[in-house]
C-alpha cells in the first residue's frame, strides 16, 4: 500500500497516450530537445565574447611601467596648532 505497482504505470502511460496521443508527445520531446541544444550552444557563445571583451579593452596603466607608483596627497592635513593649548 502507498506504492505504485507497474500496473499502475501502464494504466497512467495508457490515458497519457489517448489523451495526448504519440505525435504530440514526440514533437513535445523534440522541441525541449531542441531547447536544450540551443541553451549550450547560448552558453558556449557567451564565453569566448567574455574574454574577447576583456582583450578588447585592457586597463590602462598609469605612471611608471616598471613598477606601481604611489599617489602623493594633493593638501595636507591640518596639523594642531601649537600655541593655542588643547581642550
Amino acid at each position: 500500500m502507498g506504492s505504485f505497482s507497474i500496473w499502475h504505470w501502464v494504466i497512467v502511460l495508457l490515458v497519457v497516450l489517448l489523451l495526448f496521443g504519440s505525435g504530440k508527445i514526440s514533437t513535445l520531446m523534440g522541441d525541449f530537445a531542441k531547447g536544450i541544444k540551443s541553451f549550450k550552444n547560448n552558453m558556449k557563445e557567451d564565453e569566448p565574447d567574455a574574454s574577447m571583451a576583456a582583450e578588447a579593452h585592457p586597463p590602462q596603466q598609469t605612471g611608471n611601467i616598471a613598477g606601481p607608483t604611489t599617489v602623493q596627497p594633493t593638501q595636507a592635513a591640518p596639523q594642531p596648532n601649537p600655541t593655542r593649548p588643547a581642550a
